[in-house]
């Protein structure tokens, strides 16, 4: 442990709450197996410091306005990232590397920053990869471009159902959904690919019992260390890193329903259910047409929902899935979101929007069954059929919770993460590794 308090590890996440919230989870794991910790961060939504008094901050200019930051392009975004943050970002890793009281030894960085893998390696300092979506979802974004060279992108009407035998059991329709200039994207996504290539290892917020398959094949198509430390947010308590203040109000709320009646109900766009059903609905500033929707609700219909529904802004989520009263997850299937449903074995209505979701409520529907894909809407048979399917996610929370006992999956596998960091070759660049 004496070893591992003389190493710094510096930490750089994408900007935006589903990066932030698993790279402080594993700042929080790594900091708790004797590490230093200094984050660093863009200004566009940099976490709050006082959150985490034991971490170091560190900004890095981004030189984004306010026109350009808040663009619903996210392809654009990264790109203007990538661009305006490369100069800034090795400038700083330099200091933090020459550092007299506590040098930076290995940065882990997302490889959606193209520009990590130059500046690391002119720095002289080791670099790994997070990237904080499913092994199986990021073997198809991986694949994104052969999707398209083969015919399968852009998605047809006429092909929705026709099977993709190249990631079985994905159909046309859970293909990565993702708006922007194709020139762009595949620019990111081929720096990412190379990235990730030229890195020490990779880290993945999930766990051998779940994604074993996807996982082994990640391995065969990557010559690096693979570490699936995850479920991170089961790994130890750690303050949040959420961009909106979360209203604990619900939690009291909770605390009056019903065990396994509620209905807790948070993603993008605007859902409607059953009058006689008690929800917790989130509704995100800007999730709807209106940002102020909330506020614009009248306060007798506020009033009167009260005994059976409760509308939040933002909510505790972990602290919700893990409530009593929870039964079921009306989710857009970010991978955040559904390895937590997952690890509160809390059953999941998928309706996925964009990016690595549908791969995601495939997965969750037809390989892990433990929740049921909205295809085509609400539907009567479809709810009843995901209320039978209840009991079997208690499985995979078990499975969440064993593999990171002592001899577990993930155990041993952060174990080797420390000991990887902690090696003789921390100077080489590309490690031939090919597992934990």
């Amino acid at each position: 442990m004496n070893q591992r308090n003389n190493r710094r590890l510096a930490l750089f996440p994408v900007p935006f709450q589903g990066y932030i919230n698993p790279k402080l989870h594993l700042a929080q794991i790594l900091h708790d197996q004797g590490f230093s910790i200094t984050i660093l961060h863009t200004d566009l939504n940099s976490p709050d410091p006082s959150s985490h008094p034991h971490f170091t901050f560190r900004s890095i200019s981004d030189g984004l306005r306010q026109s350009e930051a808040s663009t619903s392009d996210g392809v654009r975004l990264m790109t203007l990232l990538n661009a305006r943050c490369a100069a800034p970002f090795e400038e700083r890793l330099r200091e933090e590397v020459s550092s007299l009281d506590a040098p930076v030894t290995c940065l882990i960085a997302d490889a959606l920053f193209g520009f990590n893998r130059d500046a690391a390696e002119r720095a002289g300092v080791r670099r790994m990869v997070l990237r904080t979506t499913g092994a199986t979802s990021f073997r198809v974004l991986a694949g994104f471009r052969s999707l398209r060279g083969r015919g399968y992108l852009p998605i047809e009407e006429s092909r929705l159902e026709d099977p993709v035998p190249e990631f079985p059991p994905i159909r046309v329709k859970d293909l990565p959904r993702i708006t922007g200039e194709p020139e762009l994207l595949d620019q990111i996504l081929n720096d990412m690919i190379e990235g990730i290539k030229d890195s020490s290892g990779v880290i993945l917020n999930t766990f051998e019992d779940l994604e074993q398959p996807a996982l082994s094949l990640l391995r065969q198509e990557y010559p690096i260390a693979v570490f699936p430390i995850g479920p991170f947010h089961k790994c130890g308590p750690s303050s949040s890193g959420s961009l909106l203040a979360e209203d604990r109000s619900c939690i009291s709320w909770l605390d009056k329903q019903a065990p396994n009646l509620v209905v807790y109900v948070s993603f993008g766009s605007i859902a409607s259910v059953n009058d006689q059903q008690p929800f917790l609905w989130v509704i995100r500033p800007g999730s709807v047409s209106s940002s102020e929707l909330l506020e614009n609700l009248p306060s007798c219909f506020l009033e009167a929902l009260e005994e059976r529904g409760k509308i939040v802004k933002w909510a505790p989520q972990h602290e919700v899935l893990a409530h009593r009263a929870v039964g079921a997850f009306w989710t857009h299937n970010g991978w955040n979101s559904t390895l937590e449903s997952i690890s509160k074995g809390v059953l999941m209505i998928c309706m996925p929007c964009f990016s690595d979701q549908n791969v995601n409520a495939r997965f969750v529907s037809d390989v892990w069954r433990v929740g049921v894909h909205l295809n085509n809407g609400l539907e009567r048979r479809k709810i009843a059929e995901a209320i039978r399917r209840l009991l079997r996610a208690a499985r995979f929370k078990e499975k969440a919770n064993s593999c990171l006992m002592q001899g577990g999956s993930s155990f041993q596998s952060l174990d080797g993460l420390a000991n990887h960091i902690l090696s003789s070759e921390s100077f080489i660049f590309g490690s031939n590794e090919s597992s934990a």
